[in-house]
């Protein structure tokens, strides 16, 4: 299980990436800044970067505005 913004869980699998995590909780915005237990992952590594079994992640959402 990976906990979601410390609210939301997503059932974990084998090969999960931040991207799987992204999708599966819908997040779809284009300034978010995510954490995996702690540390930053750039966005260009959502593809790839693995997220372990019970994974803290965290995806913040960047807000902008005038």
């Amino acid at each position: 299980m990976v906990r979601v913004n410390r609210r939301d869980h997503v059932e974990w699998r084998a090969g999960m990436t931040v991207q799987d995590v992204l999708d599966a909780m819908g997040y779809d915005y284009a300034l978010l800044s995510v954490f995996v237990n702690g540390t930053h992952v750039d966005r260009e590594d959502f593809a790839t970067h693995p997220v372990p079994d019970d994974a803290e992640f965290e995806a913040v959402h960047l807000a902008h505005g005038g």
